[in-house]
């Protein structure tokens, strides 16, 4: 009896038959299931995931990555040179950047931004122009348009991306223009009545005015006026962004100072200065005084200045009540001098003389006489005087051999050393940004969505604004639009000159940098 009862308490019951089966399954999925998960995992990992992210896929034909989308910095970041801007090396985009090639922003994006310029350029310099400056964070565009700009083929495709307005040069405008007060004002009258850039310099100035009631108009922060030949870089911020950079200004900054670097080319067939220069010459306001004067005969070349043309850079304004332009390089405030920062890195990248072609399309715009006397009353800087006699009296050959010899950096040695002193520096990002928006296929795209034809008002307005920059070169604007009211405005300006002489600063036109006449006083002071 009691073996039967030892027998029959070895053997397992049901229910704990039942209970270690089920154990041992659970055991076996939880084993299981982070191995089925892991591989899983790595099988997507392997072949690149599933990204409906329409970033990753905006290209029409392929799926070309934007510069900067990738977390990880390119080999070239690892790098490090002193005569060379490269991306920054960190964990986050290199550039920021917008979900779709119509770049339409949210009103909470914060500063608004906005760039106004006078051009007759072609889609080849505006578009890439305009998209580089869309990626860095410009929100709107001003665009006073004539000649090719203004043409319908071109003004169509321009009033088709979000963000820009298209101002033609029409009568009506110049009309309206005529009414200014800054015709009654004597910071700009010294620029009056005379023809080519003088001219120039006063109609950006009267469209600066324009574009700053438009900006308030529009909610806009900031305002910066540029040419199609120059871009905006914004260096020394935690990314490639203007609108980082202006949104770290301090509130109580009016206007902000951006130093010009001038592209110093190494080729004379240069095509696309956008995409095929990288090397710049820096501002003096960014290299220490014994470096800039110690090598300033190698800089100069034999050329008038350090710089060929200006150097005195461009600026940001804050848009605020009894904002004025100061010229197209600086902006002024009617009731106060504006508190003005200066930065220490970020700059505009002026294009200058960039392609041979420069020297001929100048030329083609100013009807002036080739000699040494009637240039002055036409340019502001000795270099475009010099330029513009060598395209009006010199062969093709010989303004070629001039062109090598005063703008194109040919000398390797001498290159070589000034970028090791620092005064050359190497800038990629305009050209990584640039071929990015070029593989996207942005230019292509908004060519081709832009409508067959323009409204019948706006049509009227191209071809008249179109047909106005043909008109004779030696014809200065303000000499057409004064001749009916010179003697009023002459007495206005009269009473004007006993006015406050802060509130009436002077224009600042294009300057040159410091010469070597000008060592002993910046070192004195």
């Amino acid at each position: 009896m009691a073996g039967g009862l030892y027998s029959a308490s070895l053997r397992p019951s049901p229910l704990a038959s039942a209970s270690s089966s089920f154990a041992s399954k659970l055991l076996l999925l939880l084993t299981l299931l982070p191995l089925t998960l892991a591989a899983f995992a790595f099988v997507l990992q392997w072949r690149g995931g599933v990204d409906d992210d329409p970033v990753s896929r905006w290209s029409p034909e392929a799926s070309h990555k934007f510069p900067g989308m990738d977390y990880t910095s390119p080999p070239l970041a690892t790098v490090a040179r002193s005569d060379c801007v490269l991306l920054p090396d960190t964990s986050s985009p290199s550039f920021p950047y917008y979900r779709d090639w119509k770049y339409t922003f949210e009103s909470d994006l914060k500063p608004k931004i906005c760039v106004t310029t006078s051009t007759s350029a072609g889609l080849e310099q505006i578009l890439p122009w305009m998209f580089y400056h869309k990626v860095i964070g410009v929100t709107t565009f001003f665009l006073f348009v004539e000649g090719k700009a203004a043409s319908p083929s071109v003004s169509k495709v321009l009033e088709s991306i979000p963000g820009v307005k298209v101002v033609y040069r029409t009568r009506e405008l110049e009309e309206q223009q005529a009414k200014s007060r800054i015709w009654n004002e004597t910071w700009l009258s010294s620029f009056f009545y005379k023809p080519c850039n003088y001219e120039l310099f006063v109609k950006q100035s009267l469209n600066m005015e324009m574009a700053i009631v438009m900006a308030r108009d529009s909610g806009v922060d900031w305002i910066i006026h540029l040419d199609t030949d120059e871009l905006m870089h914004p260096a020394g911020g935690r990314e490639y962004s203007l609108r980082q950079l202006l949104l770290d200004v301090p509130e109580n900054v009016d206007m902000v100072v951006f130093p010009n670097y001038e592209s110093s080319v190494e080729r004379d067939d240069i095509k696309e200065p956008f995409t095929e220069v990288s090397m710049f010459k820096k501002n003096y306001d960014h290299l220490p005084k014994d470096t800039y004067f110690g090598m300033y005969k190698e800089s100069t070349r034999g050329n008038p200045n350090y710089f060929l043309t200006y150097g005195n850079g461009k600026s940001a304004a804050r848009i605020q009540d009894h904002l004025r332009p100061n010229g197209a390089h600086r902006w002024h405030n009617y009731r106060k001098s504006p508190n003005e920062i200066k930065l220490e890195e970020a700059a505009v990248l002026h294009y200058t003389y960039a392609k041979f072609s420069d020297l001929t399309s100048r030329r083609d715009r100013c009807g002036c006489k080739p000699t040494k006397e009637d240039v002055k009353r036409c340019f502001m800087l000795e270099f475009d005087r010099s330029a513009f006699i060598i395209a009006s009296t010199a062969t093709e050959e010989e303004m070629r051999i001039w062109y090598r010899e005063h703008v194109v950096w040919t000398d390797k040695t001498i290159n070589n050393k000034l970028l090791k002193k620092g005064i050359l520096t190497r800038i990629y990002a305009p050209m990584a940004i640039m071929q990015g928006l070029r593989e996207s296929g942005v230019f292509r795209s908004v060519i081709e969505s832009a409508p067959t034809t323009l409204s019948r008002d706006k049509f009227l307005a191209s071809i008249e604004s179109s047909n106005s920059s043909r008109a004779s070169a030696s014809q200065s604007l303000p000499s057409r639009k004064m001749g009916r009211s010179e003697v009023s405005h002459a007495t206005n300006r009269r009473v004007l000159e006993s006015t406050d002489s802060a509130i009436h600063e002077v224009a600042v036109s294009p300057l040159p940098p410091p010469g070597m006449d000008d060592e002993l006083m910046l070192i004195e002071a």
